[in-house]
């Protein structure tokens, strides 16, 4: 996915935002296959078991069998058909997740060539943070930033201007 480039500002302000609210003691599980912002959480000194690459849609078992004190959750829910079900599946008490916001002068993601990377929700804030709250969640902080571009053009200007991404720390309410 990322053999030319990584999203380097993502990736700091992620890291940022997690060792702001995750003690580097904390064991985690992050949704999703092992991947380049994973090692990056592993060299920072997180403890981090990563899923197999299961269709979390299909098989929780993964996470309903997790001991993890916290579940972290990058760029994952907008590719789920369901991600009610993974949010309510999770035995942490802990989350942190991100999800690129909805854009007005962007349509959704859809790869041709890879069924998995395809975005089913284009997620406002307001949406994920009723998706978490409808999922026993209550939002603790929240972060949201812009992914600028160097192109020439109207959307890369207003890519500089309009968030693009939304990170929360959030803990369970309920069981």
């Amino acid at each position: 996915m990322y053999d030319k480039s990584y999203p380097n500002k993502r990736y700091k302000h992620t890291i940022q935002f997690l060792k702001k609210h995750v003690p580097e003691s904390a064991t985690i599980l992050d949704l999703g296959v092992e991947n380049p912002f994973s090692n990056i959480m592993s060299s920072e000194g997180f403890k981090v078991k990563n899923t197999k690459g299961e269709d979390l849609d299909v098989d929780t078992s993964a996470i309903k069998n997790s001991q993890a004190e916290i579940v972290t959750a990058f760029e994952i829910f907008e590719h789920l058909l369901s991600p009610f079900t993974v949010l309510k599946a999770i035995q942490s008490n802990k989350l942190v997740a991100s999800v690129p916001l909805r854009l007005w002068f962007s349509s959704a993601y859809k790869s041709k060539t890879d069924m998995r990377d395809r975005h089913y929700h284009e997620f406002e804030d307001w949406q994920f943070d009723w998706l978490l709250e409808k999922t026993g969640w209550e939002i603790k902080a929240r972060q949201k930033w812009t992914n600028p571009t160097k192109k020439i053009g109207i959307r890369p200007l207003l890519r500089w201007i309009t968030p693009r991404y939304y990170i929360v720390y959030a803990e369970r309410i309920n069981n």
